[in-house]
Formats: C-alpha cells, structure tokens, sequence
C-alpha cells in the first residue's frame, strides 16, 4: 500500500489545483494569480518550512524564480524579438510570407507549420519560435492572419518537431542521459523518429485547420475606420516602377493601394503618381516601388540627421486647424520642407470636405483645408516645430519607422544568438544574454524602450511556475504521484501503461516543469517496467513523450509563454486548444509504441 502524502506535498497539490482554477475562470488577472501563488508559496513555507530547511530557504524558493535562468532567458529572447521588429530585419521574409498567405491563407500557414516542424527537429525549438514570432507578427501588421491565430499552431508545430529526435530539446537529452545511467543502451538521433512522425500526421489536420478556428482574433479593434491619405508618389531612377506599366508590378502592390488619374505607357523618373491607401500601405508601397512620397532633398536630411544624433525618425498624423496657414495651399507651395525639415508623405481627407471647390491645383496637387489630416514624418524636435509654428493638432498614435540602417546588425546579432545555443556552443542563457546586451550595446534596441519588448504580466507568470516546479518537487509531491502511478498501473494492459505513464507526465510538466517530469518519470518507467515484466525502453519513451507535450498551460514551456504577450492569449486559450492536441498526441503516441514494439 501506498502511505499517505506528506502534509507539505498535500500543501502543494493544493495550491497548484488552486491556480489552475483560478486561472481558467478568469475573473482576476493572470498578475495578480501569480503574484498571490508566489505570496501563498512565500507565507506558508516562513511559517511551515520544510524539513530541514529554515523559514528564510522558502523564501529563497518562493521569489527565486525573478532570478531564475529561465526568466532571465525568457525575457532575453524578448529583446532580441524587438531588435528584429524595430530595425525591420524580418521584412524581406514577412513579404515572401505575406505572398504566400495572400496566394492561400491556408497554403500559407501549413507551409509554416511544416518549417517550424522541420527546424525544430535539428535546432532547439526556442531559438525557432524567436525568429518566427517577429515575422508573424509583422505578417499580422500587414493584413495577414492575425498573430492570435498563427502563434499557438506554430508553438506546437515547433514542440513537435523538438521531439522527433533526441537532440531536439534539451528535456530529450535528459531523459536520454538518465536512462542510460539506469542501464539503458544509448539511442540514435533518429532512434524513435518514425513514431513521432507517424503522430505529427495525425496532428497536423488539428493544427492547420481545427486549432486557428479555435482562437479568437486577439487584435485591437478599430473603433473608427482607417484614414486613407492621398500622397504623390515620385519615379526614381532605381524604382521599381521605372521602365515599367502598372500591370507589371500590381503583384508586388501591398493591399489597399490606389492609383488615381494614370496615363497608359511605361513610367519615367521625374514622374509623380496620385495614389491613395493607409498610413501602412502608403508606406509599405514607398518601401517596395523605391518611390518618394516627398522631395528627396527632405528624406535625405531626416536620414542624416537621424544617422547623427540618434534620433527615432517618427511618422505621425496632424490635423490642421482653423488658424493655420497651410489652407488653400498645396504642399509645393506651403515651403514645409524648406522651413521645418519635415516631410509630409499623405493627405487625408474627411468625407465631409470631399467634393469642395479647387479641391486641386491645375497640376493636380490636393489644396490643403481646414479638418484635413496630415502623415508628418520627421525628428520629434522638428514635427514639434512644425506642430506649433503652423497651428496644427497632434493626432494620438505616433509610430516610429524602422531603424533599417540597422538591420543587418540585428539579423547578425539574432543569427550569432542562435547558432551559438543551437550546436551547444554556449547555452541558450547565455547566448540569449549575450545577444541581447549586444542589442543595448549597437542601438538596436534602445534602453529607453526596453519596456515595449518585456511583458510585466510574462515575468510574474514565469516567476509563480518556477515556484511552483520548486514546491512541487521539494515538498515530494511529485514523488508521491509517481508511487501511486506505479501501484495502480499494476492491473492494466501495456498500451494503457503506456498511455497512463505519459498522462502523468504531461501533468508534472504542465504544472511542475519538464525536468521534473522527466527526473520522477523516468526512475518510475523503469521500476514499473521491472514489475510487470515490460521492456523498459517503450515506458522510457513514454516519460520521453510526455515531457514534450506542454502544450496545456502557459507555465509548461518557455515558448508558451514567449508567444502569450504576442498573440494576447489568455490561460483559457492553452487549455481549450491544448487539451485536445494532448489527447491526440497521447493516444497517436501510445499506438505507435505498442505497434513498434509488439507490446
């Protein structure tokens, strides 16, 4: 008979349930869940310390989490995501992306799951998921799916892919090494590989096609429509619109995008074009054509002047007042560039004032009037100027513009970081680190900013599961579970041993952390092995498999909660897509380890 848990154990139990609970009804946030979970761990232990320990060590395992590796990875990996976004070193991938999806929005996210998977099986899927993250992301920006959508599937695609070799996460090797220290022969990279394979096909339908209809659209909403702008587009030399019809290039046009007035024949430098399209087409169309949507004089001494002080070069949107004296002129002949420095890149017009008197000039240049909006782009000192000394109102939703002079130096520094961690150069802490002091350090990423990359509400999730991991294993609640295990699984069938040895190992590492899991699991599939006369190495890859399938809570992996802030998840996402892909994956996994080893 199985003895009774200790009372800290029963303690432990008790609180993991608790903030589960309360974390699937939703009623409070998940800040405050985690900073309770950690003060309840952080009071009962000072009061009813371990034994052997002293009131202060459970202090030590209550809040050691903030200082904890994985938080200091995780938030690390935060940076080094931002650095990418900001300078606009994914772009180039987004737009190929971005083709696809608008070829086949379904065509598009299988061609990503099936790379995420790929990747993952040779590089750590953590490194994987940072580089896909920003580049989703930035797809969701376009038009694309939106992130909410796009983030989860890949997740698991990449938690997959990580465990159909045994190098594939650092939980594989592991389990590897502890079986071998029992006694074991050590297994290939590709040893169980078919199995994973087998279960990944019958997963993959759920992920491409059930799991994105599960997700709601986690995207702010607009509560007004978006502003179209009117700008005219100049031909240079090296645009892509030069020596070419429109018809030659309406691939290439981003979503939106309006050509006003055209005459039929090839286009020429010097040429300006009336075009229409939001404030993010217009911009994504000027980065593609290589056009101008202002004097190339004016662009040139905002680069400069960026490139020597430092300075963001911001976009925002100014609404001209009664007062001002830009009405009734154009921009030609309103001298902005001339007198602030700024540029000046669209025009939006009200509906109400559509349709007004000498809307145009003779040469076609929209006459500014009183309620037009204009897209300013320009050093914050110089749109501020420009704000006062012509009497004009500044819009909410300032937006800074790519540091693309940058870019390369984000992708090296992204590409170091995950080369290093991904052939056990360096550990993926390290490397992380490492990288995104190099963000700081280059001005990728700047310091002032570092809170746009970090998610308050990630760091104290993280923190309450690593105190959970700890209590959970330390109180030995975790041993106890797995006594029980053992004692029960005695009067079951192998395939149901098999699937009862992976259920309870995908709980420990849902709510406790993969190590713990696959340190209590594997001892456990051996002795239990012994006792029914089973070979080991199918219960083995049983703890294996179900270390991997953290796919239920947010506290289960790091990429889990990489993507919360991202993709705006809550809790109740997890476990209504990621109960049923464990269910799959346990009952594909099972059937492939009795088939494979005649059990």
């Amino acid at each position: 008979m199985i003895g009774m848990p200790s009372y800290h154990a029963l303690a432990a139990m008790g609180v993991t349930v608790a903030m589960f609970i309360a974390f699937a009804r939703g009623r409070m946030s998940i800040e405050i869940i985690s900073l309770l979970t950690i003060a309840v761990i952080a009071v009962g232990l000072y009061f009813f310390p371990l034994d052997g320990q002293s009131p202060t060590d459970g202090l030590a395992i209550a809040f050691g989490g903030f200082g904890h590796y994985a938080l200091i990875t995780i938030c690390a990996l935060m940076i080094l995501g931002r650095g990418l976004i900001v300078t606009g070193a994914l772009d180039p991938a987004a737009r190929f992306l971005e083709r696809v999806f608008k070829f086949n929005v379904h065509a598009g996210l299988l061609l990503s799951l099936f790379l995420a998977f790929f990747l993952s099986m040779f590089v750590n899927n953590t490194p994987v998921l940072v580089l896909l993250i920003p580049i989703f992301v930035t797809l969701a920006a376009r038009g694309a799916m939106p992130a909410s959508k796009t983030l989860m599937p890949l997740n698991a695609a990449s938690l997959i892919g990580g465990l159909a070799t045994t190098i594939g996460t650092s939980t594989n090797i592991l389990v590897v090494s502890i079986a071998v220290d029992l006694g074991m022969p050590m297994m290939s990279v590709f040893h169980y590989t078919p199995i994973v394979l087998g279960a990944a096909v019958v997963a993959l339908p759920y992920l491409w096609l059930v799991m994105p209809r599960m997700l709601s659209d986690n995207r702010v909403e607009q509560t007004l429509e978006q502003r179209r702008f009117h700008t005219r587009l100049r031909v240079t030399e090296d645009s892509l619109l030069n020596g070419r019809e429109l018809s030659q290039i309406t691939s290439r046009l981003p979503a939106g995008i309006e050509f006003h007035d055209l005459k039929p024949g090839l286009f020429r430098p010097g040429q300006r074009l009336r075009v229409s399209g939001t404030h993010v087409a217009i911009e994504e169309a000027i980065d593609v054509l290589r056009g101008e949507a202002a004097p190339g004089w004016v662009l040139e001494r905002i680069q400069r002047q960026h490139g020597e002080t430092g300075d963001d070069i911001q976009v925002v949107e100014m609404t001209v007042t009664a007062d001002s004296r830009l009405s009734g002129r154009t921009l030609p002949t309103s001298g902005i560039a001339d007198l602030y420095g700024v540029a000046v890149v669209g025009i939006h017009r009200p509906d109400t004032l559509i349709g007004q008197k000498d809307e145009f000039s003779d040469v076609g240049d929209m006459r500014i009037r009183e309620g037009d909006v204009l897209l300013v782009m320009g050093l914050q000192q110089d749109l501020e100027a420009f704000a006062n000394g012509d009497s004009l109102l500044q819009l909410e939703g300032k937006r800074e513009l790519p540091r693309r002079s940058k870019a390369w130096l984000a992708a090296g520094i992204m590409a170091g970081s995950v080369a290093l961690a991904s052939f056990g150069f360096l550990p993926i802490a390290i490397a992380a680190l490492g990288g995104a002091i190099l963000m700081f350090v280059t001005g990728c990423v700047k310091f002032d900013r570092v809170g746009r990359a970090l998610s308050a509400q990630v760091i104290v999730l993280v923190a309450a599961s690593i105190a959970i991991g700890r209590i959970i294993d330390e109180s030995g609640a975790a041993a106890w579970l797995g006594e029980a295990l053992s004692y029960g699984l005695q009067y079951l069938q192998p395939a149901f041993v098999l699937a009862a040895i992976m259920i309870f190992v995908t709980f420990l590492t849902n709510f406790a952390s993969n190590a713990t899991a696959a340190t209590v699991g594997t001892p456990i599939a051996f002795a239990i092995a012994s006792q029914l006369g089973l070979p080991a190495e199918p219960l083995v890859l049983a703890v294996l498999f179900g270390c991997n399938l953290s796919y239920a809570t947010p506290i289960a992996y790091q990429t889990n909660m990489l993507i919360m802030a991202e993709g705006s998840y809550q809790f109740g996402d997890y476990v209504k897509t990621g109960v049923p892909l464990v269910i799959i994956m346990v009952a594909a996994l099972s059937i492939g380890l009795v088939l494979s080893y005649s059990l």
